[in-house]
């Protein structure tokens, strides 16, 4: 995942700014998606692609801060880039405060703005790596049964054969068996490697 594969989510409901900013961003080599009000922009994002998205404050029927609390709703991290002609120091915290990356003054120079851009899909596509990373190490997990689940969190825990085979009331030659499965399951050859994807796995989703 690169910066080539980020879109830039522009809601602005003056079509001057709108076209003048999409110019700006296909100029700078941006992926650009353009929407004249949140609720447009809402119908249609599905949550998955990184990127950013510059947003007007004040908007019919549904403003900047309304859109980003509705993101939030949906446990949408997508880094947001406030611009607005009518922001006050109380408006910009209360957007930091909720999450917003950057709360810019229009008219912005050009600079300002593509360095916004560009931090915020950096962190956009770390922040979806690492979510791929944890749904994958979920779904790994996924596949042990329900036996080879505790027999992993043993070895994660530190414990050896014989110890998980007395806490499990089984064999050590059950135990082996269960091993050999898990680190089959989950790809991994140490238990090391079980013990940081099971903490992995556990880490709150952002």
């Amino acid at each position: 995942m690169t910066e080539q594969d980020a879109i830039i989510y522009l809601i602005d409901d003056d079509d001057a700014m709108r076209r003048s900013l999409v110019y700006l961003l296909d100029s700078a080599g941006w992926r650009t998606e353009a929407f004249a009000s949140g609720r447009d922009f809402l119908d249609q994002y599905d949550g998955h692609v990184p990127g950013c998205m510059v947003l007007d404050v004040l908007m019919p029927f549904m403003g900047g801060m309304e859109v980003q609390q509705v993101l939030r709703a949906r446990d949408i991290c997508l880094p947001i880039i406030f611009l607005s002609a009518h922001g006050d120091l109380a408006m910009a915290v209360q957007a930091m405060k909720l999450g917003a990356v950057d709360f810019l003054e229009k008219p912005c120079k050009d600079h300002v703005l593509l360095d916004a851009v560009g931090r915020s899909v950096r962190h956009s596509i770390v922040q979806c790596l690492s979510e791929q990373q944890l749904a994958a190490a979920r779904a790994r997990l996924e596949t042990l049964t329900a036996r080879e689940r505790e027999v992993a969190e043993c070895l994660a825990a530190g414990d050896c054969n014989k110890t998980i085979a007395r806490k499990l009331q089984i064999s050590d030659k059950t135990v082996q068996v269960h091993r050999h499965n898990a680190m089959e399951k989950l790809h991994v050859h140490s238990t090391a490697e079980i013990a940081r994807l099971i903490l992995h796995a556990q880490t709150p989703s952002a």
